[in-house]
Order: C-alpha cells, then sequence, then structure tokens
C-alpha cells in the first residue's frame, strides 16, 4: 500500500463534529425557491430543526458574478453558523456551482449543494434527448459543463436559460399568465427537439410544475434533486452522528431579506401552512 493511498483513505474516514446532534440544520437560497428542497428535508427528516434564509434582495444569482455569488454565499453561511447550524444546503444550483468548493474549504461542517439532475434524465431519457430549464449563470457554469462529459455523452441535451422566471416565483405568481408565457417560450425549443425527458434546473421551478406539465403534457418527465438532495444529506449526517435524536416535530424558522411587502405571504404559499419568518438585511 503506498503512501498516497494511504492519505487517500484517511480523508475518507468521517470527521466527528463537535457540533450537537440536535443542532438545526441550515438551508439557504438565493430566495424562496428553495423551499422546494426543504419540504424534501423536512419530509425525510422530520425530527430535524430548520433554518432558512431566503436571500431573494440579491435574486437572481443567475445575473451575478461568481465573486458576488461567492460573497452572498460566505455571508449567508456564517448567519447560519451564527444561529448554531450543524449543516448548511445550499439549495442553489447556481450557488453551488460558483461557490460550493470554496464553502468546503472555508468550513469544518458539512456543506451539501445542488446540481441539475443531468445523470438521472439521462438514464430515464426513452429517446436520448433530454432538456435543461436553468438559470443562464447555472448553464455558463464550469459545474454544468463537467455534468454533460459526465453524463450527457450518449444523450442529446437541449438547454435553455429562463431568464425572468424566478423573478416571477420571488413574487408568487405561479400560475399567472406571464409566468405561463414565459413557461411556453421557454418549454418550445426543448420540445420541438424532441426531448421526452426535462431537467428543472433551479430550486425555484418545482413550484411551477404544474404550469410546466400543462404545456409539456403526461408523455415528459420532469425531474427536479430536491429528494436526491434530502437522501444525501440524511446519509452525511449519520456518518457524523449528527442525526437529531429528538422525537417531536421539527420547528421551521425562516429569514428574509425581500424587500416586498408580501415577502411573508410568499413564503406561507410555498411553505403550505404558516411560518415563523424574520427579516434581515
Amino acid at each position: 500500500m503506498t503512501n498516497q493511498t494511504m492519505t487517500l483513505e484517511i480523508k475518507n474516514i468521517p470527521i466527528k463534529s463537535a457540533v450537537p446532534a440536535d443542532a438545526p440544520i441550515g438551508v439557504f437560497d438565493s430566495g424562496v425557491g428553495g423551499i422546494s428542497v426543504l419540504q424534501h428535508i423536512h419530509a425525510l427528516l422530520p425530527h430535524e430543526q430548520l433554518l432558512y434564509v431566503a436571500d431573494s434582495k440579491y435574486a437572481p444569482y443567475g445575473s451575478k458574478t461568481p465573486e458576488e455569488i461567492q460573497s452572498r454565499c460566505f455571508g449567508l453561511a456564517d448567519f447560519l453558523i451564527a444561529k448554531g447550524a450543524k449543516a448548511i444546503v445550499v439549495a442553489c444550483n447556481t450557488a453551488t456551482a460558483a461557490a460550493i468548493d470554496l464553502m468546503r474549504a472555508k468550513y469544518t461542517l458539512p456543506i451539501i449543494g445542488m446540481e441539475p439532475a443531468v445523470k438521472p434524465a439521462a438514464a430515464a431519457s426513452k429517446n436520448g434527448v433530454i432538456g435543461v430549464l436553468a438559470t443562464v449563470g447555472t448553464l455558463k457554469s464550469a459545474q454544468f459543463a463537467g455534468l454533460l462529459e459526465s453524463y450527457g455523452r450518449n444523450v442529446k441535451v437541449v438547454t435553455q436559460g429562463c431568464i425572468g422566471l424566478v423573478e416571477c416565483i420571488e413574487r408568487g405568481e405561479l400560475g399567472s399568465g406571464t409566468t405561463l408565457s414565459l413557461l411556453e417560450q421557454y418549454c418550445k425549443p426543448l420540445l420541438d427537439e424532441g426531448a421526452d425527458t426535462i431537467v428543472l434546473g433551479c430550486t425555484h421551478y418545482p413550484f411551477v410544475k404544474p404550469l410546466i406539465r400543462q404545456i409539456v403534457g403526461d408523455d415528459v418527465a420532469l425531474i427536479d434533486t430536491g429528494a436526491a438532495v434530502a437522501k444525501h444529506l440524511q446519509k452525511r449526517l449519520a456518518a457524523l452522528d449528527l442525526l437529531t435524536q429528538q422525537y417531536q416535530a421539527g420547528t421551521v424558522k425562516f429569514w428574509t431579506n425581500s424587500q416586498s411587502v408580501d415577502a411573508k405571504l410568499v413564503i406561507e404559499a410555498l411553505w403550505s401552512e404558516s411560518a415563523v419568518v424574520e427579516f434581515f438585511n
């Protein structure tokens, strides 16, 4: 066994955390879209305390530079760590692409990221044509290029940047004519190319899944990664003995820096129940 091999094996041994297992899990996104991921986490880990931060004042991240996104991610991570978070979920594809490596280098607690579901989409497609709806920032990222290189070789991948869609969802316009018009515009090129599987490459997009389904029909598979992220989080916490031992239902708290007077109403509408929402700068 070489020294190099021994070093790699040592790196793979989970390092136990000094943070208590009953500490909360922090989740953040450029806005309210990550609530779609939060729902999967809450369903899978109902006893965990959850903290969610919506950075809506700076949404969408897709129009920001990588340096700007990294700065926001560090600030939000510091905010959640100050609230006692034992792990952080970056519930944003664009933020993951821009900052996840730097975050993992800076912080010692588990950092869970997102990526468009190209691999499962490629496996699910029957005709070898998959479409990807995402922000421009995600589609331009090196991370996405790597996904295509790894999993898109044997399929045709048609991508579509969805400018303006995040903003509609941030306003809670889940069924408006404007949102429907945008989705029709963005789904058409994918359907024209024959895509039988479409990746929802932004955590905001599951909230308009009914409209997308209305446009693409029942024969097109729609894939997002929220459930997979929740399972990965559960696995990481279990490996570090960080799953809570509490049996009562976990609380969920929200923070937002949205300047909209309807910010709390939008969060409650997406969360599908009343919510404790505080504001931060």
